[in-house]
């Protein structure tokens, strides 16, 4: 059995351990900690630990004045996949984004994170749109809770 701490990145070290985890699964939009310290003025940020062990982390974009969407990511390190983590991350980010008062919910996935895009559609979500983003070479799927 294990225990899953999770924690919103309020101090540098875990402000760091959430762009460790982002930047190695998402390399294409690696981020600054520059980067992070604004997102997480923007939106719900956590990260996960396996005691002291970096799992993942978690990212809520809450709905804005003019929609009811919100974006659930879950990242979990490929060394700490198929235990279960993710679930439970994504289960938490739902349920936030479901207090925010989201009424659609929307993941976007790098396409080349085959586990990320199995474990979206293993969950219910459909792909939306691709895209890559202009001066990029990365391919970028939408999906959203059907």
């Amino acid at each position: 059995m294990y225990l899953l701490r999770i924690e919103q990145p309020d101090d540098e070290a875990r402000l760091k351990d959430w762009q460790h985890v982002h930047n190695v699964i998402v390399p294409p939009a690696a981020m600054s900690l520059h980067d992070v310290r604004e997102r997480v003025r923007r939106n719900h940020l956590e990260v996960a630990y396996l005691g002291d062990v970096l799992v993942g982390c978690t990212t809520v974009r809450p709905p804005t004045h003019d929609t009811a969407t919100a974006t659930v990511i879950a990242r979990v390190l490929a060394e700490h996949r198929g235990q279960g983590f993710g679930e439970e991350l994504y289960a938490r980010g739902l349920e936030q984004a479901r207090t925010l008062g989201a009424e659609v919910i929307e993941t976007v996935v790098l396409a080349a994170n085959e586990d990320g895009l199995r474990f979206a559609q293993k969950h219910g979500f459909v792909e939306i749109e691709r895209y890559v983003l202009p001066g990029e070479t990365a391919e970028w799927i939408d999906l959203r809770l059907a």
